[in-house]
């Protein structure tokens, strides 16, 4: 009998699906300019002309939460590709070599932990300057210990395996077993993880942009539409209720499908 996909399963996958669907349209298509400013249409509610209104410079919320979408998903991945690829390679070196390697190794990555993603973007930015590429590379940086223990610990319970030791004592080399029988096996606590970082991704992201440590001022961003309406609440809540909502559904949506895609690659809970 065919298993149904849990419902949290389904669910994060249709809100991650609408938020790279708002990305995509925004590559090919945007109702107005997401930078041209009205001045006549200051603080318009959601109408025909602006769909979900304008902020303090009447430029349209919602072309800008279409680009803002782009960026947070841009973000999002490449900050994850960098903690997956670093901490997958430390975590499984230190797994499958032991010893040395996996003291020395570990303790690399308990330096990176002690270093939250502002506080990297902080560091970084004195060395460079604050922007999109600073923010990917911190929260890069700072979520590549999860992954490495993730994987360390995935290595050190399969390496002793039945089939690895069969592998070996047919002549297998030490990168073929690691590559070909024990990494395939740490790959679904990855996946699940790199679902749930993507969330983290997005939320960090929000923040450095909202402190400056993010996208540039002039690209639409959550988090800059965020900092940029926090002192017109009074006016009008459109202008920070919009990119907030947008925020707290694809952080959601990404959340949902990791613990979906626990939930559904789990032995345990199958039937």
């Amino acid at each position: 009998m065919r298993r149904r996909p849990p419902l949290s399963l389904v669910m994060g996958s249709t809100l991650v699906g609408l938020v790279a669907a708002a990305a995509a349209l925004s590559l090919v298509w945007l109702p107005v300019d997401p930078n041209r400013m009205d001045f006549g249409a200051q603080f318009s509610p959601p109408g025909v002309e602006h769909w979900l209104g304008t902020d303090h410079f009447g430029r349209d919320l919602f072309s800008r939460v279409l680009v803002g979408a782009r960026s947070a998903l841009l973000v999002g991945f490449v900050a994850v590709g960098i903690s997956l690829s670093l901490g997958c390679v430390l975590g499984a070196l230190a797994g499958w070599r032991g010893g040395a390697a996996d003291e020395l190794i570990m303790r690399l990555v308990d330096v990176l932990y002690a270093f939250p993603a502002i506080l990297m973007a902080l560091l970084l930015a004195a060395v460079y300057q604050p922007g999109t590429v600073t923010a990917m590379a911190a929260i890069g940086l700072a979520t590549v210990p999860v992954f490495a223990r993730l994987m360390r610990a995935s290595v050190l319970t399969l390496r002793g395996r039945d089939y690895v030791e069969a592998g070996r004592a047919l002549g297998a080399s030490e990168p073929r077993l690691l590559w070909a029988h024990v990494l395939p096996g740490a790959a679904s606590p990855i996946v699940v993880q790199a679902s749930l970082s993507l969330a983290i991704a997005v939320l960090a992201e929000a923040a450095l942009s909202f402190l400056g440590l993010g996208t540039p001022p002039d690209v639409p961003s959550w988090g800059n539409m965020l900092r940029e309406a926090q002192g017109f609440m009074a006016l009008s809540p459109f202008p920070a209720l919009v990119p907030g909502l947008a925020i707290i559904l694809t952080v959601l949506g990404w959340s949902l499908l990791g613990d979906g895609l626990r939930d559904h690659l789990d032995p345990t809970t199958r039937r």
